[in-house]
């Protein structure tokens, strides 16, 4: 065992979702029933891994242990930055990861950096593999506290030139896949022996020399065993795995050899369920059993320093089998799914945004050089900006890097040209190339960062438009599908209407402000809204709101004030429009004309007046940022959806006699009768799982009729439900453990999802009692700690619920 040492690599990650309008993800339906892809990748990935069980033979759950103390990983930045917003808990757990594998691992941590928003490294130019890998540097010691060691290539895309900037940034080692290796030798013989083909022993650490005369160390990760876990069946069960990742030892070497695998982290529970316990079952197995020493790279580095260096192929992958090609060619790498489909799209693709940064970066440095005293340092400092926008710091930022104290324009345009730079790297974001069609979600993201990068440049005039160039180029990228047609269309459908200004801005306020009250300031995702003056009329189903804000970009500090009025007449029926502030007198004629035309009764001059003065006709909900659109939609539809349901529910009430004779004598449903049913019984199941007290006995009745009639369940929305029900039961028994009525609430509450026809998702329910069983329970049964009510059957309480969350407790 002492020269046996184990090391699993996970690289995380999730392509970049965030409008770049908003900086911010709207909701994607195909991650129903979560939010966004983000958020149930976290659910099924994760946060599993924070937290994944070890079952006994009898299947419950023995331990919960955290993943992540015991691999080496990397997590995208971008994915980081949306994590500590969204999941701080989460994001707090992989931090303290690092540091808890710092002190297992004689002071090296096992995460490692990313080059930062995941563009393949050999296809980028000179400058951006600089910014990129100081950039991922920046991220990782911000979060991790500390300088990394090693970094990951995106998709393992890897070149001489690339590794040269990784090591005059200080980076000790990469990971890279087999196939990358050409030549090794041992350090200080002459002779090279040819490992083409994945042939290399991935067993210890090698060196490579580069032309510069720097050196960095590079792992080549085991390539059977890696795929195994990738695309084939070896998560299924942890002892399997465990017994593959032993395999790869082998008794012939005569040194301390190193088995490793590296594959993407959402393997484990995402592309694979519940393989985050295959992964735990494993390395506890090793562990215990004491067949391998865990180990991370730089520990293993640090020990075993290189006897052997290497030489790469430059251009190579992990994920394409011509090297890079994937990422800008035809090459025949796909996702398999689409037959007849093809990737002639790439090529034109590339080109077209190549162009476009080459046009870019010309203008970014003109204007820049008024402004910085060196504009490509000041594009690679601006990553302190990206991690802390707080006006505090980009002031600080400011000036480090400007000549002299900016004016508030020159601040904007200073803003300004580094969002476009921003957006020149994350329109490269690698899934923008990796799947089938040009039209596809990935795709269409790193269009639309290229449009946000093509409208900042436009609006600073610097130039003649790039715009239509733009557009012409990317009509010569052909897509799979006739409605889509080229890349020029797929930018005027999905880019052009995305597009936002501070005008637009506005008119979601205005719109918004119809259906809830705003305060004196307001953020809306990446702008603060500085109300001036607001008015509201309403009459019946009639409502008319104007006034005047001053709208702030917080990424550029761009401001308008603006004046607006909106008239709702009923359901989606809005006419209103923007425009910029002119002056008090202008603004109060308008406001005035407005309000006798109201008070008068008079909505067909009220609407007149609105589209004269602010250019009406052109609002609608379709001006709604996606979420709000949703959220104002269900208000406007509470009225006709709870009269549909009055009338489904009578309907339905009516006939149920009829419905269960019907099923008893197995005759075919009515098709109108089941509607009836199934609409008035899943909103009856899902309120009844929602309430503030559960009722098992109304909830098993609803379950029983629903069956009885032969309705289809809307489960993933009823599941979704009693969860979050239980889980708010659960935080709340966690916040006060010592109340045995919270107790037996959440015993209750728990007792109701084995009856439901659905897998009930108790994850977070079962780390909340695996807590308190190690530590409140012990404190009640050895006296030290004080419960409300009779200890004995606060005890017996929590031994039951123990039951029916799977574990064994004494």
């Amino acid at each position: 065992m002492t020269d046996r040492f184990l090391c699993v690599h996970a690289h995380f990650y999730q392509p970049p979702r965030e409008n770049p309008w908003l900086e911010s993800i709207e909701s994607q339906d195909s991650a129903y029933p979560y939010h966004d892809w983000n958020e149930r990748v976290t659910a099924e990935c994760y946060a599993p891994n924070s937290a994944s069980r070890i079952l006994g033979g009898d299947g419950r759950i023995q331990e919960i242990l955290n993943n992540y103390h015991k691999i080496s990983f990397n997590f995208g930045p971008t994915v980081l930055s949306w994590m500590q917003e969204k999941d701080p808990e989460l994001y707090a757990s992989i931090q303290l990861a690092d540091r808890v594998t710092s002190v297992q691992h004689s002071g090296h941590g096992s995460a490692l950096a990313q080059a930062y928003n995941h563009l393949i490294m050999p296809l980028a130019n000179a400058r951006d593999r600089k910014t990129q890998t100081f950039w991922g540097i920046r991220d990782f010691e911000k979060r991790f506290g500390r300088k990394p060691e090693g970094m990951w290539l995106p998709e393992g895309a890897v070149n001489t030139e690339t590794l040269e900037e990784l090591a005059s940034h200080g980076i000790a080692f990469t990971i890279l896949s087999p196939h990358s290796a050409s030549e090794v030798r041992a350090i200080g013989e002459k002779e090279w022996t040819d490992v083409s083909g994945g042939r290399i022993d991935p067993s210890v650490a090698y060196q490579i020399q580069l032309p510069s005369g720097k050196a960095m160390s590079l792992f080549f990760y085991d390539g059977p065993a890696s795929r195994a876990v990738a695309f084939e069946n070896l998560l299924e069960s942890g002892e399997k795995f465990a017994n593959r990742l032993l395999e790869t030892f082998s008794e012939s070497r005569t040194w301390p050899q190193l088995a490793h695998i590296a594959t993407d982290g959402e393997t484990y529970g995402h592309h694979r369920k519940y393989g985050e316990m295959a992964l735990t079952y494993a390395l506890d197995y090793v562990e215990k059993n004491n067949l391998a020493k865990l180990t991370n790279y730089g520990e293993f580095l640090a020990k075993h320093p290189s006897t052997h260096e290497a030489r790469i192929f430059d251009n190579s992958s992990w994920s394409c089998a011509h090297g890079v090609e994937r990422w800008r060619s035809n090459c025949g790498c796909n996702s398999g799914m689409h037959g007849g489909w093809n990737q002639e799209w790439r090529a034109p693709l590339r080109e077209a945004l190549d162009w476009l940064r080459d046009s870019l970066a010309p203008l970014y440095e003109k204007a820049g050089s008024g402004l910085f005293s060196d504009p490509w340092k000041a594009r690679d400092e601006y990553i302190c900006v990206i991690l802390d926008r707080s006006r505090e710091n980009v002031c600080e930022f400011f000036k480090r890097n400007c000549k002299e104290d900016l004016r508030k324009e020159d601040q904007v345009l200073a803003l300004k040209l580094l969002e476009m730079e921003r957006h020149a790297m994350l329109m490269y974001t690698s899934c923008g190339w990796f799947f089938d069609e040009l039209s596809g979600l990935e795709t269409v993201q790193v269009i639309q960062y290229a449009g946000r990068a093509v409208q900042l440049a436009d609006s600073l005039s610097l130039a003649p438009p790039i715009e239509p160039e733009l557009l012409e180029r990317l009509a010569r990228a052909p897509s799979n599908l006739p409605e889509h047609r080229d890349g020029k269309k797929i930018y005027e459908e999905f880019v052009k209407p995305a597009m936002l200004d501070l005008p637009k801005v506005g008119a979601h306020y205005a719109i918004s402000s119809l259906f809830e009250n705003f305060g004196e300031k307001n953020r809306i995702y990446c702008y603060t809204i500085e109300q001036k003056d607001a008015r509201v009329l309403s009459s019946g189903k009639t409502k008319v709101v104007a006034g005047r804000i001053n709208v702030i970009s917080d990424i550029t500090w761009e401001s308008s004030e603006i004046s607006y009025g909106v008239v709702h007449l009923g359901d989606h029926l809005i006419t209103g429009g923007v425009r910029f502030f002119k002056g008090e007198e202008e603004y109060e004629r308008t406001l005035k004309a407005m309000t006798e035309a109201f008070q008068n009764g008079d909505f067909t001059g009220l609407v007149h007046t609105v589209d004269n003065e602010y250019g009406g006709g052109s609002y609608t909900l379709g001006l709604l940022f996606r979420d709000e659109q949703r959220k104002v939609m269900s208000e406007i539809l509470n009225t006709a959806v709870g009269e549909a349901e009055t009338a489904y529910r009578q309907l339905y009430e009516n006939r149920a006699p009829l419905m269960h004779f019907m099923a008893r004598l197995n005759l075919p449903a009515v098709r109108i009768l089941q509607v009836a049913a199934e609409f008035t019984l899943n909103a009856d199941i899902r309120r009844a799982f929602e309430a503030e007290n559960l009722n098992p006995q109304r909830i098993q009745s609803l379950l029983e009729e629903a069956k009885r009639v032969g309705i289809a369940l809307d489960k993933a929305t009823l599941e979704f439900s009693l969860r979050r029900r239980i889980e708010f039961i659960a935080d709340r028994f966690r916040d006060n453990p010592s109340k045995l009525a919270g107790l037996q609430e959440l015993d209750v509450a728990v007792g109701i999802a084995p009856s439901t026809p659905f897998d009930v998702v108790l994850w977070q329910v079962q780390n909340i009692y695996y807590g308190l069983l190690k530590t409140f329970y012990e404190q009640v049964g050895n006296k030290t700690a004080q419960v409300e009510g009779d200890p004995e059957q606060w005890l017996q309480s929590f031994r039951s619920l123990g039951e029916k969350l799977s574990f064994t407790v004494n």
